[in-house]
């Protein structure tokens, strides 16, 4: 009865790993396991805010706003809508500054998740005295409280921001940074008429949350919904469950990308196509083939590749969830 006991807990602990490992779209368990101690190093990128997007004119020259611009404490005042070239119609502040919404914030509910750092280089836009103007629905005005307790405004449901480099009314050196940072169209939406293939005005890109499109250097990759390139980084684990190791400042530098229905993808692999619920409070992250996706703050335009082969461990993804580029 002994050895039966003992044959039989065999027989179920190794159909729970073999499910795992069909699960993570597996055949086997890796030959070795990696070394996984230490979190990632962010690689030779700078601050997270330091570039501007291609789409929206080049390189930055500017100095950051002076405190009457950009200070977290300056009102945003009667809003407007302009037009800025290659970005569309964007909504303004009173000193025509352009107006930024965050990707990794929430609308409902509305929830700012830009602080420290972050609110340095992206001021949050203080809903007090804001005030409607022409071209702008009341109705979509609101605020949120954030963590400090101040009230930020909100357009659609979206917290505002200003960008620390917008020195003169009219700049949009904001636009599409890190793949995350967006102008404020009227109706609350990304202003993407920057983005190749974007709807001037405001519209969202009509493009899948994950497809591929194929680079002059590295064939056929995956990109997101803003068609910025997908990563993934070497350290982090796929079997038998995802884990991912890069956290703190690392996530600044490769922002995690969201969990994506697979419904709205095209062309990617469906097998190991999975979320899983991070164990550093940061939610839930997709991935491919069971691997955590990245895109990199690097990559100010679609198209760019600028994080493929960031020291040694950052590599783009091709549809089946491998490394583009090097070795599993």
């Amino acid at each position: 009865m002994k050895t039966s006991w003992r044959s039989a807990s065999l027989v179920a602990s190794a159909a729970a790993v073999l499910a795992l490992t069909t699960a993570c779209g597996q055949d086997s368990p890796p030959a070795a396991s990696q070394n996984v101690g230490a979190t990632a190093a962010p690689g030779d990128y700078g601050s997270i805010g330091s570039g501007t997007a291609g789409a929206a004119g080049g390189a930055a020259t500017g100095q950051p706003a002076a405190p009457s611009a950009s200070s977290p404490s300056n009102p945003a005042g009667k809003l407007s809508v302009s037009t800025a070239e290659k970005v569309g119609k964007v909504v303004t502040d009173s000193l025509g500054l352009t107006l930024y919404r965050f990707d990794q914030d929430t609308e409902q509910p509305p929830k700012s998740n830009c602080d420290g750092d972050c609110a340095k280089t992206w001021p949050p836009v203080p809903a007090d005295d804001a005030e409607a103007g022409e071209g702008i629905d009341k109705a979509l005005l609101g605020s949120v409280t954030r963590a400090d307790g101040t009230k930020q405004l909100t357009v659609g449901g979206w917290p505002a921001y200003r960008y620390a480099k917008d020195v003169n009314a009219g700049d949009v050196k904001g636009q599409g940074v890190g793949g995350k940072w967006y102008a404020l169209a009227p109706d609350g939406k990304k202003a993407q008429g920057g983005a190749e293939g974007g709807a001037e005005g405001g519209g969202e890109a009509v493009q899948a949350g994950l497809s591929t499109r194929n680079d002059a250097k590295l064939g056929e990759i995956v990109v997101d919904k803003n068609g910025m390139t997908v990563y993934r980084f070497k350290k982090d684990e796929a079997w038998p469950k995802p884990v991912s190791n890069c956290t703190g400042e690392c996530l600044e530098k490769w922002p995690l990308v969201e969990p994506v229905d697979f419904a709205d993808t095209k062309g990617i692999q469906k097998k190991g196509y999975m979320i899983f619920d991070r164990t550093d409070g940061k939610g839930k992250q997709q991935t491919i083939n069971c691997s955590p996706i990245y895109t990199f703050a690097g990559d100010k335009a679609p198209g760019d590749t600028n994080g493929q082969g960031v020291g040694g461990t950052w590599f783009a993804v091709r549809p089946d969830g491998k490394l583009v580029g090097a070795s599993e």
